[in-house]
């Protein structure tokens, strides 16, 4: 765990049990039953011969009972969902959990459910709570006038469906986020009720502005509200105290001399103790994460973060966790955040709703904006069963939720109302939008509110023209896919802020030229930065199809269009990537060989079949394309110490082709300016496949259920080197305080359980993911292979 968030937590648990106020995690324990059930929510069923199972948790991507297909895991070719979800099933499903309280008389006591797809009915001690439709934002109850006390036991049971087609993309099912109870005195902070802005932020002096919604009893008369501003090193840097004296809402404002400020270089986070005080007793008592910051956004002079300017490299992103499915394990949603970051990232976009909590807390701390995304539909369905059903209700309890939750993340700096909505500028979808706007302006008005806006495919006789009226509703505007409507717009509408919301992978250059030419045009971001579950080979390339939006049906099950594959391996895109946005000077990808009388056909979302290797046993002699990217005007290409030629790159995409007939040795890709060499850039052939490497990201991690290993196994020559044409199984061993939770690679098309102990490799990789028993001491995983030496790797597990 982060060692700024283990401070953060073991203070907020520290001061919380003196204050009577306790948020435990509610994970452990609950019982499953994938089925329906009559009377589910009865104290008197018995669920004792039901699955035990630790949230969060995801029953879709887990293996199927009584599998009609050919393969073992959790997809069907008989899917509902069918490409949209990967081939994997929802349902209906019941939790039940058991539990006990002590020394809470007059507690109030409060469930959060941080998510669950979707649909969810909730009892306590069978009488019924509510029912939650909208997968993707929290939601709570009070328990207190249910709850049995003094050891007697309580049940809360929970109906999950996820039925019919409602979603286009891998949503997963059940409770895949934590639940949480939260114990606290009648007089208290109430949920998400403290707001903190800076309305002033530079480096000389910082106001910040603390609004505090509470709920009090007849003692309110008494009480204080104090709030202590501390730094990283836990010390108090401001205060303030103030009289509650009756009121609902306490607004405080405190002064910080030169305040380290957030940004995505350096992510300096704050945190605000709140404290309720009655004398010198507390009542309660709550931290709250912050950043210090400023933004401000013209078409003149663009996106000013902190005063200065910042161009936004971004990706949209899913939810889901690649081969843990949507599972919101902790570790699991920083990693992802980590590679955004490692790939070089600076924005995401959360495609298309609310992200967890998690997700939010790892982009403050590791530095990326967020573009904190409601919905994909509003009134006019996408599926049948889809949000559209719900939206009338519940919109403003789920615009409330996300914004409640997450405006004091620093992280977040816009909200994004919609994606490609249906009704996007008629006169229905104007007034939602006005609608959906204002609520989110009055609960934050910080930050700019976006829409993700795409031509009107489905309305062929409308044109662009028609969205003038959408957008004018917007702080900044969002493009998808329209590149080449900025410069015309900008002409009209000279005081709107555009950002490319989603844009093709083969148009990374000439996207981020836009957004280097035009201050009005803020940032850039891909469909998308990663491989997703569902939407199964959007980015698909294949042999003398038809280029487009083409979904590739069973076994495919995930989207390939990711510059990072499903388990965090670098693809293509990425390589060119690199240098659009100026991380590195050259790079060099070899394209598989097509089959002569043949030719590649590439999906919109695609990118060509190229590899950053040179290793192909059995085309000895064949003809080979070569790319070599950068931005220096000449590249010379070398073949085992022979010039092969030298070309003039290509300024328009960044490209020097050659044609070589492939032999094994050294490709050497030789960057020139003015005649001389600057960089290079070279592939080597590796040998035959020897033995298995197996290495963790970290070999030391906290012995709880929120941490995960992530191990790589990797087939490599006698040299070391990774032999990338290598697909073979590998059996995974485990001994020691962990387990295997998930094995895969990142095939879009090898639909294969994901919790075999016994995986394929493909080019050469694959991945296991161990989760810690909880004890201290020693994880040893081992993988063997038919005629490799096998390979070892040891975790040490701390409390």
């Amino acid at each position: 765990m982060n060692k700024l968030l283990f401070s953060f937590l073991s203070l907020m648990l520290l001061n919380a049990a003196y204050a009577q106020h306790t948020k435990t995690l509610f994970d452990s324990s609950w019982k499953f039953l994938k089925a329906d059930v009559t009377g589910g929510e009865k104290e008197g069923l018995d669920d004792k011969n039901w699955r035990t199972v630790l949230l969060p948790h995801d029953w879709s991507i887990e293996d199927l009972p009584n599998q009609s297909d050919s393969v073992k895991g959790p997809f069907t070719s008989q899917s509902i969902g069918a490409t949209a979800t990967g081939y994997t099933v929802g349902g209906t499903a019941w939790y039940r959990k058991h539990f006990t309280l002590k020394n809470t008389d007059n507690k109030k006591i409060t469930i959060c459910f941080d998510g669950v797809y979707m649909n969810s009915d909730v009892w306590i001690n069978g009488h019924y709570l509510g029912n939650h439709p909208y997968g993707y934002t929290a939601f709570y109850y009070d328990l207190t006038p249910w709850l049995k006390q003094n050891g007697e036991e309580n049940i809360i049971a929970v109906r999950v469906r996820n039925e019919g087609r409602n979603s286009r993309w891998y949503s997963g099912s059940g409770i895949y986020r934590h639940v949480w109870l939260t114990t606290t005195n009648t007089t208290h902070i109430d949920e998400w009720g403290v707001y903190i802005t800076t309305p002033e932020a530079n480096t000389g002096m910082a106001g910040i502005n603390i609004q505090t919604r509470l709920t009090t009893e007849n003692e309110a008369a008494s009480l204080q509200l104090r709030t202590n501003i501390l730094d990283e090193k836990n010390k108090t840097v401001a205060s303030a105290t103030t009289a509650i004296a009756g009121k609902d809402e306490v607004a405080q404002t405190v002064k910080l001399a030169h305040p380290n400020l957030w940004s995505p270089e350096t992510p300096y986070l704050y945190h605000a103790v709140t404290d309720i005080l009655q004398g010198d007793k507390i009542i309660d008592h709550v931290v709250t994460n912050f950043g210090v910051r400023s933004i401000n956004i013209t078409a003149d002079k663009g996106f000013l973060l902190n005063g200065k300017s910042i161009e936004l490299r971004g990706g949209c992103v899913h939810h889901d966790n690649g081969i843990l499915g949507s599972a919101t394990i902790d570790r699991a949603e920083e990693r992802r955040v980590e590679l955004l970051k490692q790939f070089g990232y600076n924005a995401v976009r959360t495609s298309h709703n609310p992200p967890s909590q998690q997700f939010l807390d790892a982009c403050d701390r590791l530095g990326i904006i967020v573009i904190d995304e409601a919905f994909d539909q509003w009134e006019r369905e996408k599926n049948p069963q889809d949000y559209h059903l719900y939206f009338d209700t519940c919109w403003k309890k789920d615009i409330d939720a996300m914004v409640l939750r997450d405006r004091n993340h620093p992280s977040v700096v816009f909200w994004s109302i919609g994606n490609e909505i249906n009704e996007r500028a008629d006169a229905s979808g104007l007034a939602i939008a006005k609608q959906l706007r204002d609520e989110v302006k009055s609960i934050d008005d910080t930050r700019p509110v976006t829409e993700a806006i795409c031509a009107f495919w489905d309305h062929p006789g409308y044109k662009w023209d028609t969205t003038a009226a959408a957008y004018a509703l917007l702080d900044v505007g969002g493009y998808n896919y329209m590149l080449n409507e900025y410069e015309p717009d900008h002409t009209k509408y000279p005081q709107r802020v555009m950002m490319g919301t989603e844009s093709f992978p083969l148009e990374a250059y000439t996207n981020w030229q836009q957004v280097e030419a035009h201050p009005y045009v803020i940032g850039d971001f891909v469909w998308t930065a990663m491989d997703y579950l569902g939407e199964t080979g959007i980015g698909h390339t294949g042999l003398d199809s038809t280029p487009g939006f083409q979904l590739q049906t069973f076994p495919w099950f995930n989207s390939w269009c990711g510059d990072i594959d499903l388990i965090g391996g670098k693809k293509p895109q990425s390589y060119y990537r690199d240098i659009v946005w100026n991380r590195s000077r050259v790079t060099m990808l070899v394209h598989t060989p097509v089959p002569e009388g043949h030719k590649e056909a590439v999906s919109a979302w695609g990118w060509p079949d190229e590899v950053a290797a040179y290793t192909f046993p059995g085309d000895e002699g064949k003809s080979m394309q070569v790319n070599v990217y950068t931005k220096y005007p000449v590249v010379r290409l070398e073949l085992n110490g022979k010039t092969v030629a030298e070309k003039t790159v290509s300024q328009q995409d960044l490209t020097a082709s050659f044609n070589i007939n492939y032999q094994p040795g050294i490709l050497k890709a030789i960057a020139l300016k003015d005649g001389k060499a600057v960089d290079s850039f070279i592939l080597k052939t590796a040998g035959k496949p020897a033995r298995i490497r197996l290495t963790a990201d970290r070999t030391h991690i906290n012995a709880n259920a929120n941490d995960l290993a992530y191990v790589t196994a990797e087939i490599v020559d006698a040299n070391g080197n990774l032999v990338p044409n290598t697909e073979m199984p590998l059996h995974f061993s485990i001994t020691g305080n962990g387990e295997i939770i998930a094995a895969g690679n990142a095939n879009p098309s090898d639909a294969e359980s994901f919790q075999d102990a016994e995986h394929k490799t493909f080019r050469g990789k694959c991945l296991i993911i161990i989760r810690p028993k909880g004890n201290a001491g020693k994880i040893t995983l081992k993988a063997e292979g038919e005629s490799l030496a096998s390979g070892t790797v040891v975790i040490e597990t701390k409390k």
